[in-house]
């Protein structure tokens, strides 16, 4: 198990560019296998997670040729769909999330699927219901094997349109749904539909392969089944999570940073957030500079009230940001509630945060009130265990705020995310040593 020692208190200054973004990665990567037909993508972020489903798909026999450090052209002609009753097969599939989003693209074209119960973060429950329903909607049968750690094998021999009206509006759930769904004979309707950029970006590169999606960008998809899908050429918007967290890093670290070809009409009300934390940035065309800032001072609601930044379902705030908001608040001018509603274990890495003499008050374990030093006192080099991607970066970017050193252990998980994270900062100035 790596780490990483951090010395704290450096100032950084440059350019930073985001890489491709790790949750479209996991969807675009899936929806290869639904064609016979070579498609090329771009800005394929090189991390962990993302590997892991590119080997995985080497090993169904979709083939590879490398066009550069961050292109693949794919050519899934010659998947071997027996691969999936293989032991080899689910452990992989097992250590991965998102490899369940293999299971539409398989059930599309092969009509048949299997997926053992996936991995990822250990950040609550995080259940599979919704995909399930919509295969179900679809014609899909499912019979559940506990033997083994649990195994699902999916039955889609007839797959039919259907209107559905899921119970929770899941990014991962709606892309695997939409990937069955441009298969099957019929209309298909998805309402509550997740409406993220990914999923926005995976329909568009849809329709470019021959489906016919319309209402994209809203919470209503309609999908038009068709016969078949063709090759075609895309390119992955940068990583949103990254672009937060960069922010939340220059804050902290009173660095002056420039972040590149950030797309930001994609971003959302991800800048608008961050701003309510009082930061100051400057849009440059596509580029964010953050200047250095000495101080910067939460803001109110209108009636006065204390300030409260909750995670809500796209266009709302993003659940993976609210890690990186929570650490920035530390150093602001003021006190400001964190509400984490969509999962119930992400806040638990504060603990480490108050050792190291962050003002923070565990409400319970969706909540936390954090109290700003407003610079007046500085957090201190701890030795501390990444439980996470999202509280991995958060941890990194306290440590590089503190006074002293901090060792990070567990740094596979930032690893699962963040390309390189260590020599790209390293290259604007901070001192962060891999061991």
């Amino acid at each position: 198990m790596a780490s990483f020692k951090v010395t704290g208190g450096r100032r950084l200054k440059g350019e930073i560019t985001p890489q491709g973004a790790k949750n479209e990665a996991l969807q675009i990567l899936c929806a290869v296998v639904l064609t016979a037909e070579p498609v090329t993508i771009h800005n394929i972020p090189n991390i962990r997670d993302v590997n892991q489903l590119i080997d995985l798909l080497g090993d169904m026999g979709v083939s590879m040729r490398r066009l550069s450090e961050s292109s693949i052209e794919f050519d899934a002609s010659q998947v071997n769909i027996d691969y999936l009753d293989s032991d080899t097969y689910k452990k992989k599939a097992a250590a991965l999330r998102g490899s369940v989003m293999l299971l539409g693209p398989t059930l599309a074209r092969f009509k048949k699927g299997r997926i053992p119960s996936p991995g990822g973060d250990k950040i609550g429950r995080r259940r599979l219901d919704t995909h399930f329903f919509g295969f179900m909607k679809l014609g899909a049968k499912f019979n559940y094997s506990p033997e083994d750690g649990g195994i699902y094998e999916v039955d889609a021999s007839h797959l039919e349109g259907a209107y559905m009206l899921l119970d929770e509006a899941s990014v991962t759930g709606t892309a695997n749904i939409l990937m069955a769904a441009v298969l099957a004979k019929g209309k298909t309707t998805i309402y509550n539909a997740a409406c993220e950029p990914y999923l926005q970006q995976l329909s568009k590169m849809l329709n470019r392969m021959g489906a016919k999606i319309s209402g994209i960008g809203s919470n209503m998809l309609i999908i038009e089944g068709v016969d078949e899908l063709h090759g075609t050429e895309h390119t992955m918007l940068p990583d949103m999570i990254e672009i937060g967290s960069f922010i939340g890093l220059a804050v902290m670290t009173q660095s002056e940073i420039t972040i590149k070809n950030c797309q930001i009409p994609e971003l959302g009300i991800i800048p608008e957030v961050f701003k309510k934390l009082g930061i100051k940035m400057e849009f440059r065309g596509d580029d964010i500079f953050i200047p250095s800032q000495e101080h910067y001072e939460l803001e109110n609601f209108i009636d006065g009230s204390m300030l409260t930044i909750s995670d809500h379902p796209w266009p709302g705030f993003t659940p993976d940001l609210l890690s990186i908001i929570l650490v920035t608040a530390i150093q602001a001018k003021g006190t400001v509630l964190i509400h984490q509603k969509m999962f119930e274990s992400r806040l638990f890495f504060v603990d480490r945060l108050i050792e190291m003499g962050a003002q923070i008050i565990l409400c319970d374990p969706h909540r936390a009130t954090v109290v700003g030093f407003d610079r007046k006192q500085t957090l201190k080099g701890i030795r501390m265990s990444s439980p996470d991607i999202r509280a991995g970066v958060s941890l990194l970017i306290a440590a590089m705020s503190a006074n002293g050193t901090s060792i990070i252990d567990n740094i596979e998980q930032i690893d699962r995310g963040y390309q390189n994270i260590d020599t790209r900062l390293n290259a604007i100035g901070a001192e962060i040593v891999r061991i």
